[in-house]
């Protein structure tokens, strides 16, 4: 079959000159800088349409398909966003209801917006002194299929963006046995399909639709996506059309050769470029997992969390324990030892390893790792000889108070349930309702017990700790203190002070 990045970049050495967009004209010297514009076209002939495909890009994702198993994949150049719009446009009717997880990404909430649908959401199981998500119960969405029979479609992520897989196959046959499609978003397991060493795709699971980012965990360029079509529980009639709703009318070619490059070097290669990584991140974790103070988690040091498989290519660092929280170990990455982590969290920190990895990022790693666990070390043995009245030691130091405040705080907030943001929050209004409400603004501290008419949520990963027409709760409000303490990144609120707020108007 012809390959589309192979086309594009036979092309861009032929003499066509361009009397159609784009406005650079494919001429590299009209804006400074280095892009792609010989291979930056339109539809022109020969290089199909994604709204309509009938050649090369039809053909383009037909392998898609074959290579993830799925009865029809889907290209999207507007990232898992738009695919994610799509799959619960096309189950769920304006209107409706869905049952879905309360750690979705804030794109399932923007569908619920723009569909005005009726959420019924189920909390994940959580590691408090962690304050890591878990897994999903399939028990827990029985029981609110049961008790909710005008559900339309159940969503849930998996894996989380730390890695955590749900029971799918379990859930499937739960959400199917009441008649109701399950989408997951995958967003983060576009590689599972290439390797045993990690779990097994939802596609392979019993979902019906799957959304995957595969410009996360595979070589793809940033905004790139597939969705795949698993069964006929929904119409992919109306994927089509949403796709062509949610995504722009001039998808750009660069994006969707880099998935056709994407698919076309893991069909080739793949499972020996994944025998290779998985073999080097193995050795990686081996490593890692000496260290005592700054811990890389595991599956089985999450107690409680219906976890069902993990994801080994997520390294989470956790400070719990140590004399540093997440904010400061991802700081300390950063400026001394020049790595760039995906996430911090209150108390861990998130790094991606992909198949991209090489051995010498991820030797770079280790010798970080391990040499601010052997600080920590230091730290910790000074501490036990202050306990022990060695004189020679102050016993006022500054380190030894905060580490010991910091475990006091830990286990307190275990007991309150602050230790964890997707606290159980009391929906008052519909989402369209309550954005599309008048409202007025209030200091944070003023707005307990009112509803809001916004999201709150950190960032990465995007999941929302508060929706609008939730009730505004005082737990909500000291944990939004407490992240800004902590130096993580609260988004959502018009005013990116994170002061006040805006709830609906009585």
């Amino acid at each position: 079959m012809k390959r589309l990045y192979k086309e594009l970049e036979s092309y861009s050495h032929k003499d066509y000159y361009p009397f159609h967009m784009p406005g650079h004209k494919r001429n590299p010297f009209s804006v400074d800088g280095e892009f792609p514009f010989d291979r930056d076209i339109t539809e022109i002939n020969g290089f199909d349409n994604l709204h309509h495909p009938m050649g090369i890009l039809r053909e383009a994702q037909e392998e898609a398909a074959r290579i993830y198993g799925a009865c029809k994949s889907f290209y999207s150049v507007n990232g898992s966003t738009a695919a994610i719009l799509s799959a619960v446009s096309a189950a769920v009717s304006k209107g409706g209801e869905i049952l879905m997880a309360r750690n979705c990404h804030k794109s399932v909430y923007h569908a619920l917006y723009l569909r005005d649908l009726q959420p019924t959401y189920i909390y994940p199981h959580a590691d408090h002194k962690l304050g890591i998500n878990g897994g999903i119960s399939p028990r827990h969405v029985e029981r609110c299929l049961e008790e909710n029979p005008n559900i339309e479609a159940v969503l849930i992520t998996s894996p989380t963006y730390d890695g955590i897989v749900s029971n799918v196959k379990e859930i499937a046959e739960i959400a199917h046995s009441h008649g109701v499609p399950l989408i997951v978003d995958e967003a983060h397991g576009a590689h599972f399909c290439f390797s045993d060493y990690f779990p097994v795709s939802a596609v392979d699971m019993g979902a019906d639709v799957v959304i995957q980012s595969l410009h996360k965990t595979l070589p793809a360029m940033t905004q790139t996506a597939l969705l795949h079509l698993c069964s006929d529980r929904v119409e992919s009639g109306k994927i089509r059309r949403f796709m062509g709703v949610y995504q722009t009318s001039s998808p750009s070619y660069v994006l969707m050769a880099s998935i056709d490059a994407c698919m076309d070097k893991l069909a080739r290669e793949g499972r020996q470029m994944f025998k290779e990584f998985t073999g080097n991140l193995d050795t990686t974790r081996e490593r890692l997992q000496k260290c005592r103070h700054i811990r890389l988690l595991d599956a089985d040091m999450m107690g409680g969390t219906e976890i069902y498989d993990y994801d080994r290519s997520k390294l989470l660092f956790s400070t719990v324990g140590s004399s540093i929280n997440g904010s400061q170990l991802h700081t300390i990455l950063r400026e001394e030892f020049h790595l760039e982590m995906e996430m911090e969290a209150e108390y861990y920190v998130l790094g991606m390893a992909t198949v991209g990895d090489t051995q010498e990022g991820l030797e770079r790693l280790c010798n970080a790792i391990e040499e601010i666990d052997r600080r920590e070390a230091e730290k910790a043995s000074a501490e036990t000889w202050k306990e022990a009245g060695e004189p020679n030691i102050p016993q006022d130091s500054g380190e030894y108070r905060d580490a010991k405040g910091a475990e006091d705080s830990r286990e307190s907030k275990e007991k309150t349930g602050e230790g964890h943001p997707y606290i159980r929050m009391k929906q008052m209004m519909r989402i369209p309702q309550a954005l599309e409400a008048p409202e007025r603004r209030y200091p944070l501290e003023e707005s307990v017990g009112r509803i809001s008419s916004e999201f709150a949520y950190l960032y990465p990963p995007g999941i929302p700790i508060l929706v609008p027409g939730e009730q505004i709760t005082g737990l909500f409000v000291r944990n939004v203190r407490r992240y800004m303490e902590q130096g993580l990144e609260l988004q959502g609120l018009s005013d990116s002070t994170n002061e006040t707020i805006c709830v609906v108007k009585e």
